[in-house]
């Protein structure tokens, strides 16, 4: 994890200072003269030789304080915090209903493989892989909130409960969208298993289909699908930045656009190595799962 960390950090690090152009430049605006742009990189630290800058921005990373926001003025780390409880409020029963859903829908297709509800089963989802999250997104603003006013067009509250009905639709479209590809990709973890040698010498022992399916193959099948759904949720913060967008959600991903349009460095630094630090963890969580699911895994 740490020199993972350490290239990460190197790489944030030069995209920001050589490539992402002078900071001072886009403080000072348009209209401003060269003694003003000095003055904003001096404070900036920016006029200092590059291994200073980043002693500074390591310093910035052990202490989780990356300074303010040069758009709003607030502090980095408040803006994190803040938006993050939106963030998982949609995206922790979105993760949760997909994995649940994906394993139990790929375990019944499995179960009929190459009948013609199989058949039928991956049409659809070919299908409904081949619309755009736009496409739900008016649709189900329009039918489901506008017109038949089931849900809330937009919005967030300020208690849990009001916000897990503004949290309901945006959940509903994510499903939705991403339950077709998690079912395909389950459903052929499924039959990969299906197929092996412990399989068929459970038939030939006379167990029950449905046992074979939901106990053995199931757990043999866990394997990748704890590496999809755990690789998966730190990118998923940044991911669901369309459905915070339009649903008017205060999180990650809508402030992570705001920053970009902006020019908000220091955000997007933060929320970068942030992002990259959840992505080490949840692979080291990822490991553990796995001596946890199957105890052959040896960790060495």
């Amino acid at each position: 994890m740490l020199p993972t960390m350490l290239g990460v950090v190197l790489l944030v690090f030069v995209l920001f200072n050589w490539v992402g152009g002078d900071p001072a430049y886009i403080l000072a605006g348009k209209m401003s003269d060269a003694a003003s742009i000095e003055n904003i990189r001096r404070q900036l630290g920016v006029d200092q030789p590059w291994y200073v800058q980043l002693g500074i921005f390591l310093q910035q990373i052990a202490t989780f304080d990356f300074g303010q926001s040069w758009a709003t003025g607030e502090p980095v780390s408040d803006i994190i915090t803040s938006r993050l409880g939106p963030s998982l409020t949609v995206l922790l029963p979105l993760t949760v209903l997909e994995t649940g859903l994906g394993i139990a829908l790929a375990l019944a297709v499995a179960f009929v493989r190459g009948s013609l509800t199989d058949r039928a089963v991956m049409v659809a989802c070919t299908v409904g892989m081949s619309i755009s999250i736009l496409v739900y997104i008016i649709v189900f603003q329009y039918w489901l909130a506008y017109k038949a006013g089931w849900f809330p067009v937009q919005g967030w509250g300020t208690g849990l409960l009001e916000n897990l009905r503004f949290a309901a639709l945006p959940i509903l479209i994510g499903l939705a969208v991403s339950l077709a590809p998690t079912l395909r990709l389950f459903r052929s973890f499924v039959l990969d298993e299906a197929g092996q040698d412990y399989v068929r010498t459970a038939r030939a022992k006379g167990l029950p289909e449905r046992r074979i399916m939901w106990v053995h193959v199931l757990r043999n099948a866990a394997i990748p699908i704890i590496t999809y759904v755990m690789a998966n949720l730190p990118a998923m913060l940044i991911g669901a930045f369309l459905l915070e967008r339009f649903f008017g959600i205060p999180g990650i991903g809508r402030e992570v656009i705001l920053a970009v349009e902006r020019s908000d460095f220091p955000v997007i630094k933060a929320i970068t190595v942030y992002v990259a630090v959840a992505t080490m963890v949840f692979n080291l969580l990822t490991d553990l799962l796995y001596q946890a699911v199957d105890p052959r895994v040896q960790l060495k």
